[in-house]
């Protein structure tokens, strides 16, 4: 048995249990690849996968359970990397960060610009998708650090860690008649096209929740994962928007009027995502620093210390 093998199980299964996809990624031959497997099934005396002929389609119940401790053991030789690294060249490496767009666009861009400032030899990877993707990419290797709002806390394999709550607001073109409404109401609302955020995306159940709470039901025309593309199409007056409060730029967005919804929807909490187990290094602390000041280096270690434990407790 050795880590190599390890790995072709691991990516076999990231792509979906396409051999020849896992080859292509690993730089390596499909016949490799499968040679591979069958000598670890043999070590291991067990079926790993279940096959139709040559093709592989599913994991087998001791295959879960040996996918789960490659995992592990995987997860702790990058540690190992990460722990030489941190000794070796502590302000040299990479760090990626999966966000989404809103965080990406309007939340990172000082954040990224006082780090490179300070860590000019680590290679900053941006990463954008879901949130759900975003949790994946953290628990794979493929990102460092996850920063989003919706359903990354629901991983229990994740450390997260609040960093701030917001709030979203309406915005409209000049002119528009919810300008004329001493205050907003969901009543109001609703008698307008909406145009907002895919239900993945940015506090869009805190949306959901309060028309459903409200027993209204609104006129959603347009969806969209992008403040942006939103902002476009209400500018071209085909709805009413609803976007994170961080999105609505006067100096940028000088076509739109911007009103205040944080009476109508309860406030979204921004968090950073790290896979449990996961070394940091000390860069990467900083990072959570600047993006989040109450996440110190002593609050992250002391997160990812607590789960640690309860992981060996297990």
């Amino acid at each position: 048995m050795n880590l190599q093998q390890l790995k072709y199980l691991n990516e076999i299964v990231r792509r979906d249990l396409n051999i020849s996809d896992a080859a292509a990624a690993l730089y390596t031959s499909q016949p490799g690849i499968s040679k591979q497997v069958k000598l670890l099934e043999e070590e291991l005396g067990i079926d790993i996968f279940v096959r139709n002929g040559k093709r592989i389609v599913a994991l087998t119940e001791p295959g879960r359970a040996v996918l789960d401790i490659a995992r592990r053991v995987l997860r702790e030789t990058d540690n190992l990397k990460q722990v030489g690294q941190e000794f070796s060249r502590q302000d040299r490496g990479s760090l990626t960060i999966a966000t989404t767009h809103t965080q990406a666009r309007y939340a990172l861009p000082q954040v990224i610009k006082a780090f490179t400032l300070s860590y000019p030899e680590v290679k900053l990877g941006l990463h954008q998708g879901s949130p759900t993707q975003i949790a994946e990419m953290v628990l794979s290797g493929e990102a460092d650090i996850g920063i989003a709002t919706e359903s990354i806390a629901l991983y229990d394999e994740l450390v997260t860690l609040p960093c701030y709550e917001w709030h979203h607001c309406v915005v409209v073109p000049p002119k528009h008649p919810l300008l004329l409404e001493k205050r907003l109401t969901l009543k109001t609302l609703a008698q307008y096209p909406l145009i907002t955020y895919d239900f993945a995306f940015t506090g869009r159940n805190k949306i959901n929740q309060a028309f459903s709470e409200a027993g209204i039901e609104p006129n959603i025309a347009l969806t969209a994962i992008d403040a942006d593309v939103i902002k476009t199409y209400v500018e071209l007056g085909l709805g009413v928007g609803i976007v994170a409060q961080m999105a609505f730029i006067p100096e940028r967005d000088r076509h739109l009027r911007m009103l205040d919804a944080g009476h109508l929807f309860q406030p979204s909490t921004t968090r950073i995502a790290i896979r449990q187990n996961q070394y940091l290094r000390g860069f990467a602390y900083h990072f959570i620093k600047l993006f989040a000041p109450q996440l110190t280096h002593e609050v992250v270690a002391q997160a990812l210390h607590l789960t640690r434990q309860g992981f060996r407790e297990k």
